[in-house]
């Protein structure tokens, strides 16, 4: 059973299994599924300054800081304990693609091309983190919520603002994947 869990999961059971939160949150106490209103939380609990935004009962949500703390917890357990300890497979068509921007090591679950403290603090490494973490924030609060919030509960919901999200959201991501991303890994 334990080899079974140390083995990366297809995405037609790992999909599913996190659809089926929707109706497991709606039915144990009508709760939406979404990560991003805990970061809302977590600055209302620890900020409580005279901010209309934060000036909220934060306390009624506080199941959401434990299903997102849940949710570490188990990326905890599976980097540490699930592991098969097998290298990160990519497909190769995408490994030949990234070799020409020099991203060749994949020993982790991040490229350490990408993600070492001298990357990061590059000019390439500061566009990606603060530019693009701006941008990532300020479309989760226009949106309304994150991709978890709107792609999986809302659409289940037959919500149509979370049907124009989504379709800003894959449009967005295909846009900056294909056509963006690529110059800012040639700085």
């Amino acid at each position: 059973m334990l080899d079974f869990l140390k083995q990366p999961w297809p995405w037609y059971v790992a999909g599913p299994l996190i659809g089926l939160m929707v109706p497991v949150l709606l039915l144990i106490g009508n709760k939406s599924f979404g990560i991003s209103s805990s970061l809302r939380h977590v600055c209302a609990a620890c900020l409580p300054a005279k901010i209309p935004f934060f000036n909220y009962d934060w306390k009624k949500e506080i199941w959401n800081l434990f299903f997102v703390g849940g949710i570490l917890l188990g990326g905890f357990i599976a980097v540490n304990l699930l592991s098969n300890g097998q290298p990160i497979q990519v497909n190769p068509k995408l490994q030949t693609e990234l070799a020409t921007y020099g991203i060749t090591n994949y020993n982790s679950f991040v490229p350490s091309d990408l993600f070492t403290w001298s990357s990061l603090l590059s000019l390439k490494g500061v566009f990606m983190m603060v530019i693009g973490g701006f941008l990532v924030g300020f479309g989760t609060r226009y949106a309304g919520g994150c991709t978890s919030g709107h792609a999986i509960m809302g659409l289940s919901n037959l919500q149509w603002p979370s049907l124009v999200a989504t379709i800003s959201f894959m449009s967005g991501g295909f846009i900056v994947a294909n056509l963006i991303l690529p110059y800012i890994l040639k700085l």
